[in-house]
């Protein structure tokens, strides 16, 4: 059945959907531990963080939607066929089973079960991320009931639990602002943005632009304009919702960490912050926070890696993906949080800008005529400047391109990569105004 529309109730729940899919682990550690670095600069920092925390991943999941393709794949190919294949399959791996699948029970684990925990090791790892796991496999294998699931059951329970925690914090604060530290006296703006986009909300939207096309189609509605106008409206709710939650976690570290003792991260200010207001039943409450946040963000990723991965070979059936994908990152989220993060950070340092730069050239395609120049000169230097971004967290960049890459503009901001892309753009723009097919 084909419907134009959808009640302002349907597109309040896929709102929650995408919600509860961009809500995961990094996202519920970083405002707080930004807030108590911030400290008095909290506000401007917390605008750079909404800025590429929430504002570009809106962005790219309307550029999927906007594709009008259920393809992955449909963006990164007006830079090459070849391109798009390999990036593709390296975000997905990236975002999935490789590091954003296993940290979200890694994280789970560490923050929401540990503190209850007399001994803490290797088994009880293995145990939690097991029946962590067998969770995220029922979900992922019958996404039909996605919505259900997720919007209207899990979703509603986490947003209750988080608001009770933050209202404790805003109207009950624990201290004040502080001096903040040197990078947020100076950049607060620009360390908020990098802080943002480093909990890769933007790297996933190319995944769960997918799901929202897919949820918007499964109600009924085909047309792509009204398919769009949904998307703005849904997004709207799930933008307002993390918004308001980013900052009200933010405040609550700018307010109370400073008083709260020894902590090394986001993760330890909310349960301090926690035990401090409820006792017990506040870490409890805590714990079921992280989980329902983690949970939501591992079954929309195992899910839409096994439909990509699906495609490329379906002689293997979707379920049988979900579950070589879950037994998979079981195993490596029993690494543990901290391997986890050495190991794929450097990867998701390379990844990002690529994407980033890949979105906005998605929303200007028509204002330089999709030519594919443009495409290819901005995403190559952005690659070339990332790559040595990533070397560098990995500790493998040459003193001699590090002393050349801090040349560059903006890249004491973590940020590098803008000027280049810019550059890029413009002299495939020029190159192109010579070819005659030059589109994509």
């Amino acid at each position: 059945m084909n419907t134009s529309t959808l009640s302002t109730k349907q597109i309040f729940f896929i709102g929650l959907m995408l919600f509860s899919l961009f809500f995961g682990a990094g996202n519920l550690i970083f405002p707080p531990f930004l807030g108590y670095e911030a400290g008095e600069n909290f506000w401007f920092a917390m605008l750079g963080f909404l800025l590429s925390g929430v504002g570009l991943p809106i962005l790219g999941v309307l550029a999927i939607v906007y594709t009008g393709s259920d393809d992955a794949e449909a963006i990164s190919k007006r830079v090459h066929p070849l391109f798009a294949t390999l990036f593709t399959t390296l975000t997905f791996l990236a975002i999935g089973p490789l590091f954003a699948v296993p940290r979200t029970a890694a994280v789970s684990y560490e923050i929401g079960v540990t503190p209850f925990l007399d001994t803490i090791g290797a088994f009880s790892l293995l145990v939690f991320s097991l029946l962590y796991f067998a969770i995220v496999y029922w979900l992922a294998a019958t996404p039909g009931k996605f919505i259900d699931r997720i919007g209207k059951i899990i979703t509603p329970f986490l947003l209750v639990v988080l608001a009770i925690l933050l209202f404790s914090a805003v109207f009950g604060p624990l201290g004040s602002f502080t001096a903040p530290t040197d990078v947020y006296d100076q950049f607060a703006f620009f360390s908020g943005f990098t802080e943002g986009y480093l909990t890769m909300d933007t790297i996933a939207a190319f995944v769960f632009g997918i799901l929202v096309l897919e949820a918007i189609r499964s109600q009924g509605v085909n047309d792509p304009i009204h398919t769009r106008k949904i998307t703005w409206e849904s997004e709207y709710y799930a933008a307002l919702l993390l918004s308001i939650i980013y900052t009200g976690l933010g405040y609550l570290g700018a307010v109370n960490a400073n008083v709260l003792g020894d902590h090394e991260n986001g993760g330890q200010i909310l349960q301090l912050t926690a035990f401090e207001y409820f006792g017990l039943t506040g870490n409890v409450l805590l714990a079921l926070a992280i989980i329902l946040a983690c949970i939501p963000t591992a079954v929309g990723l195992i899910a839409s890696c096994a439909r990509y991965f699906n495609r490329w070979f379906p002689s293997v059936s979707y379920r049988l993906f979900v579950f070589i994908l879950t037994l998979f990152s079981f195993f490596i989220a029993n690494m543990g949080l901290d391997t986890l993060i050495s190991f794929s950070l450097p990867v998701l340092t390379f990844i990002y800008p690529i994407i980033i730069v890949l979105i906005v050239l998605a929303f200007t395609h028509n204002l330089f005529g999709g030519r594919t120049a443009v495409y290819r000169f901005s995403v190559t230097l952005t690659a070339i400047v990332s790559a040595m971004d990533g070397l560098d967290e990995a500790n493998l960049l040459p003193n001699f391109l590090d002393e050349l890459r801090m040349l560059l503009p903006l890249s004491q901001l973590d940020l590098g990569w803008v000027v280049p892309a810019l550059v890029g753009a413009a002299i495939g723009y020029l190159v192109s105004r010579k070819q005659r097919n030059h589109t994509t």
